[in-house]
């Protein structure tokens, strides 16, 4: 059996057992920064939201995050929701979305209806109950029900140049057999991992997009978007999220365990970036600029960055 046809059993088989605002300019950094385009080379990634499920507007710090969003090379987005649409560039019409999971704070079919999405991507375990959600969106609206497309853990959707491989993540919804998806992202020779909801990267994920050291075939990812909901020190050491969500810490560890067996190899220079932070267990964004250990980066609402290969 050659590693493609494992990886197929092995994913179903996981399959199977599931049955006002941070200030939000664009990130000027030599290497990366650059307007968004299609003659970009690299990833365009853009946040839309960077908060986890406890925030709603700005909190008494004056910081503010929206609910955890990307919109990927202009016109596709990763979740969702109506915290988001402000953080939309100009004109900016999304045709295209793929979702993590169900929860409320990353799915929102009216939102994506709203915008113009025509194409909905998640994960075939919540797919019936997606399309009943959109279809009484669409009535309610009365606007065109969008194509829903079913995804399956480990087979990769291309769309232009640009392909999104679903993996599994490690997290809960209130659909008992709902296997929550990351993605690896890839164009141009960058193989970026967004990683929201989830508790570490689990094994499958790590063997599926190629970072198990074990694998003597895999190819190292260029770029990590991961959450760290339960922010960092003491308290996360008794958090009873750490099945669903990651830390700081949590984090800090994948990075320098992906940089010693060199399955993270990014160009010089470029950070780690951190998004889906609590607002009840994250200090202020000038105070995480400040604190957090290299190469990782809080990410804030209306950062835009560049991937690119190393």
């Amino acid at each position: 059996m050659n590693r493609r046809d494992f990886m197929k059993v092995a994913a179903a088989s996981v399959l199977a057992a599931s049955s006002d605002k941070v200030s939000a300019k664009v990130f000027d950094e030599t290497t990366f920064a650059t307007p968004a385009n299609k003659k970009t080379k690299g990833i365009i990634v853009r946040f839309l939201g960077t908060g986890a499920a406890d925030w709603n507007g700005p909190d008494n710090r004056g910081e503010h995050r929206r609910l955890s969003s990307i919109l990927v090379d202009g016109h596709i987005l990763v979740d969702f929701t109506p915290t988001d649409v402000e953080m939309l560039p100009k004109g900016c019409t999304p045709d295209t979305i793929f979702y993590t999971h169900s929860h409320g704070d990353h799915y929102h079919p009216a939102t994506a209806l709203k915008v113009g999405v025509k194409r909905v991507y998640l994960g075939q375990t919540w797919y019936n109950v997606a399309v009943s959600d959109f279809q009484r969106a669409a009535k309610e609206l009365n606007l065109p029900m969008p194509e829903i497309i079913p995804l399956y853990v480990g087979e990769p959707i291309t769309i232009d140049s640009l392909t999104f491989t679903p993996l599994p993540a490690s997290h809960a919804t209130g659909y008992r057999f709902e296997q929550t998806l990351i993605y690896l992202i890839e164009k141009d020779g960058a193989r970026v991992i967004y990683a929201t909801d989830t508790g570490g990267i689990p094994a499958m994920a790590a063997c599926i997009a190629g970072i198990d050291s074990h694998d003597r075939n895999g190819k190292p990812i260029t770029g990590l978007i991961m959450e760290a909901t339960m922010g960092q020190g003491a308290e996360q050491d008794t958090d009873f999220r750490i099945f669903t969500h990651s830390s700081v810490d949590c984090v800090e560890r994948i990075v320098k365990v992906l940089t010693k067996t060199k399955r993270y190899t990014p160009p010089t220079g470029q950070s780690v970036y951190l998004t889906h932070m609590a607002r009840t267990l994250h200090p202020t964004q000038a105070e995480l600029d400040k604190s957090l250990p290299k190469p990782l980066c809080a990410a804030y609402d209306g950062l835009e960055v560049v991937f690119r290969g190393a």
